[in-house]
């Protein structure tokens, strides 16, 4: 039996082989050297700070540890002004790219549409009005009809709606409509609370003039014999999407106080013969004045604006009475409209850093609050009744056809008997600024038929030369032949009269083949008689 081990195996080894693992080190340390010195490299020498018996030597770490902090608050504002420099290019580019994409999408939506839908806000229906749309519609041909639907009508007095319908109607078929605001998505789930406020919804969830609307179109279709599709066109805020929510009675479009919420074309289908195209908002054009500018164009409350907010502010106040505005907001008399900003920022306690106030978000609020559905105020219609120079008698009578326009006045009459309306007295007066410019990019249908109307009686021109080219070609072909087959028959005649005088020369006995060679020309020796025998 072997006896167990009871201490460890000894860790020494043979000289041999200690050697030679102390030879390869000095090897390996070698090689490292000569690498190192051929590099150039060398460690780097260690700060060795300021020496303790240096004098004022705590002013000088205090003065090495300033400028280190200000070369690495230099480096982050660098590193953040870069960043913004890059967002604001990234922001532009899509802006730019993305209104370029609503200009195209508006003229499919006109092309691909029967009868257009023009949203109006009551509140200010003219300056609600894109001239371009509605000559770009009139001018296009083709049997295409515009309506105009004024929406928001339970935000205006009722003597000021019924004024606006009559003088509206003297253009295109008008229809009064108040959207509901408040539609749950069907695929939400539904929560419920312990305590319900007692608070009376049916304002916001109710929708009028949808029945009127949805019929009139439905008739329409009726005439036509064929399923019609409807285009909603409109600038921001006006209320396209909640009118397909209001008819369809489900939120199935996007909504929301913002402006340009929906963002491309939307096919929502009614029934088997109706079909509504959401389209995006309509682009402001910058031609316009200020104060239009600031109702009818896209402005994102987190963007940075780089106009002056105030002056906009200023133009637009400029058309409101002071009195009512200062009612409306409760804030004490201003005199300009930065002050007022100011005075409305502290109220709302929209404050910066040391109790600044916020005047470029409050303007951006102020103005959201007046394109959407918190601030009640009302434009007085014109005067006097002018067309405008794109519409004839002849026009209105065309985008009239088709419809019931006593069943329209009808359900008008009714819509506006079941709602509540403000009182004139809390309603701001508004003095609307005309019809507001659009970016609308026109009809390019219409100028590629042309171009094929153009190419189709070139090409039949084309062809018409070339057949004329054939038939001067054949002509002569034919004058060439018989002219070959004149020659060819005088050239037999010839022929036929030198073999007689062949016979006789033979006969006579002179040489023949002189008088042969004198009567054949050069062109008759190269031709081949088919009626001659030659051997």
């Amino acid at each position: 039996m072997k006896r167990p081990k009871l201490r460890k195996a000894s860790k020494r080894l043979t000289c041999h082989k200690r050697y030679k693992i102390q030879k390869k080190i000095r090897e390996h340390h070698r090689k490292v050297r000569r690498e190192a010195k051929k590099r150039g490299r060398k460690k780097p020498r260690k700060d060795p700070g300021v020496p303790g018996a240096a004098p004022f030597k705590e002013a000088l770490l205090r003065e090495a540890e300033l400028r280190k902090q200000r070369l690495e608050e230099l480096k982050r504002q660098q590193k953040l002004a870069r960043q913004k420099e890059v967002e604001k290019r990234r922001k532009l580019d899509a802006k730019r790219s993305a209104g370029a994409a609503q200009e195209q999408t508006e003229g499919k939506v006109i092309e691909a549409s029967d009868v257009i839908l023009e949203v109006l806000d009551a509140r200010d229906p003219m300056g609600c009005r894109c001239p371009q749309l509605e000559q770009a519609i009139t001018c296009s041909g083709g049997g295409k009809k515009l309506l105009l639907v004024l929406n928001k009508i339970d935000l205006v007095p009722k003597e000021n709606l019924e004024k606006w319908l009559n003088y509206l109607k003297k253009e295109f078929p008008t229809v009064a409509f108040k959207s509901a605001t408040l539609l749950k998505d069907r695929n939400m789930p539904e929560t419920f609370t312990r305590k319900r406020a007692r608070i009376d919804l049916s304002r916001h969830t109710e929708s009028f003039g949808s029945e009127c609307l949805v019929k009139l179109l439905q008739e329409y279709g009726r005439t036509q014999n064929k399923a019609i599709q409807v285009g909603l066109v409109g600038f921001p805020n006006v209320g396209k999407s909640s009118i397909i929510n209001s008819i369809k009675k489900d939120r199935v479009c996007d909504v929301g106080p913002a402006r340009g919420v929906t963002k491309s074309m939307q096919i929502v289908r009614i029934d088997k013969q109706m079909r509504i195209l959401d389209s995006p908002s309509i682009l402001a054009d910058p031609t316009n004045s200020a104060a239009t500018l600031a109702l009818r164009s896209i402005i994102h409350v987190g963007e940075s604006c780089s106009v002056n907010v105030a002056k906009v502010v200023d133009a637009f106040l400029s058309l409101c009475n002071k009195q009512q505005v200062m009612m409306s907001y409760s804030i004490p008399d201003f005199e300009n409209a930065e002050e007022f900003l100011r005075l409305l920022a502290q109220k709302r306690g929209m404050l910066k850093k040391g109790g600044v106030p916020d005047i470029e978000n409050i303007a951006k609020l102020l103005l959201c609050d007046w394109t959407g559905a918190k601030i009640s105020y009302h434009s007085e219609p014109p005067a006097s009744h002018i067309l405008p120079p794109y519409l004839t008698k002849d026009k209105i009578a065309e985008m009239q056809t088709g419809f019931n326009l006593k069943k329209l006045e009808e359900g008008n009459s009714s819509t506006v008997q079941a709602l509540k309306y403000r009182s004139s007295a809390s309603s701001i007066v508004f003095q609307s600024a005309g019809m507001t410019n659009g970016k609308i990019v026109k009809n390019k249908v219409v100028e590629e038929e042309s171009e094929w109307e153009d190419l189709e009686t070139s090409e039949e021109d084309f062809m018409e030369t070339d057949d004329d080219q054939d038939s001067t070609e054949e002509n002569d072909v034919k004058e060439e032949g018989r002219g070959q087959m004149t020659g060819k028959a005088e050239l037999g005649m010839g022929q036929t009269g030198q073999a007689h005088s062949e016979n006789e020369t033979a006969e006579s006995g002179l040489d023949s083949s002189l008088s042969f060679s004198l009567d054949k020309t050069a062109a008759e020796d190269d031709t081949y008689d088919f009626t001659t025998d030659y051997v």
